[in-house]
């Protein structure tokens, strides 16, 4: 169990992100590390993703983004962490 509250961390992700698989790895990963929340495509070609759990575990899944090791190719991610907002069931692809 981790100490301190739950956080809630905003990336928007840049590059060549959609149409390749990377909202779905996201949801993976995200699951994998127990958190809640979305990936969702952007008009613009960035993909945002809210993540909500353990500042652990919201820092794991962003080194997870920014680690080249994701579908297609991350050029930037800029995240913002808040206190946690309204509760979301599961993690999504929208």
């Amino acid at each position: 169990m981790s100490a301190g509250p739950d956080v809630r961390l905003n990336a928007w992700v840049h590059g060549h992100v959609q149409g390749v698989g990377f909202r779905w790895w996201t949801r993976a990963r995200a699951l994998e590390l127990g958190l809640t929340g979305y990936a969702s495509n952007r008009p613009d070609g960035r993909v945002h993703v809210v993540a909500q759990g353990a500042r652990e575990d919201c820092q794991r899944l962003l080194d997870l983004l920014q680690s080249g090791g994701t579908p297609g190719t991350v050029d930037n991610v800029v995240a913002d962490w808040a206190e946690v907002g309204d509760p979301i069931t599961g993690f999504s692809e929208r």
